[in-house]
């Protein structure tokens, strides 16, 4: 009965008009919008009523949460759920967002001394629970739709991930016969970075996707729809697998840099 309720209210959140603001607050800070059809345009508004009637956001360090942030943020976080049957992040209450990239304190144990160490972050994806933003950041990924850079693409594709309280770079699938292909394409996709890294050649996809499975499902998100056409290209099995999983085909919507 919780369920049926629950979908019926998310139904009547999706069905709401939308406040005439979201739009020109998105044509501003999220291009990749207009460049949906209007279907998509439409069903993405949709799903960012229910997104921001069931998340809570805080801002950190002084940080005043605004329209603006919210609607930005739900915006590329709802993209990665077009066309596909969705719990709206289930194991996500709150996004933390900071003004600009801040630091995280870490302490490392070596034989009897501890060391302790701060390292700057642009976003975070926790298991159950937040996701951590910097707006500065989320604005810079958000304003360029072909540069592969992008931290809300990059922090909830782990949030997929993270929905079997796993982080291994592989989201629920559905059929085992998709889990085999996805385990067959990524792996062979995430090895054959880590060997260009280690040459020190030159990679379409971001280093950082070489840290480990995880890293490499997030980085791949960012440039399956950030920058599609070199993806398909250049790695075509893995931009079909992705394309499965989202259901989704950017090469329509994105025009390339040279295709």
């Amino acid at each position: 009965m919780l369920g049926l309720f629950r979908e019926r209210r998310r139904a009547r959140l999706r069905a709401q008009d939308v406040p005439s603001h979201w739009r020109q607050i998105l044509e501003r800070t999220f291009p990749l919008f207009s460049r949906l059809d209007a279907n998509d345009q439409r069903e993405l508004l949709g799903h960012v009523q229910v997104f921001l009637a069931e998340k809570n956001f805080e801002g950190c360090a002084g940080l005043e949460i605004t329209d603006e942030i919210r609607v930005t943020v739900a915006a590329q976080a709802c993209l990665l759920l077009l066309h596909r049957n969705t719990d709206y992040y289930s194991k996500l209450r709150s996004i933390l967002v900071y003004r600009e990239a801040y630091l995280v304190e870490h302490e490392e144990q070596r034989g009897d001394i501890v060391h302790q160490y701060a390292t700057e972050r642009a976003g975070e994806s926790w298991p159950i629970g937040a996701v951590v933003l910097a707006w500065d950041e989320v604005l810079e990924g958000a304003s360029d739709p072909l540069d592969g850079y992008n931290v809300v693409f990059h922090e909830f594709a782990h949030q997929l991930d993270q929905e079997d309280a796993a982080s291994e770079g592989v989201p629920a699938l559905g059929q085992r016969s998709r889990y085999l292909a996805w385990a067959r394409v990524l792996g062979k996709e995430f090895r054959r970075l880590q060997r260009q890294v280690i040459r020190g050649e030159d990679t379409l996809l971001d280093s950082y996707g070489a840290t480990d499975p995880a890293e490499f499902f997030a980085v791949a998100t960012e440039f399956f729809f950030e920058a599609p056409h070199e993806l398909r290209k250049k790695h075509p099995t893995l931009y079909d697998q992705l394309r499965q999983f989202y259901r989704q085909d950017p090469v329509r919507f994105c025009s390339s840099r040279g295709k």
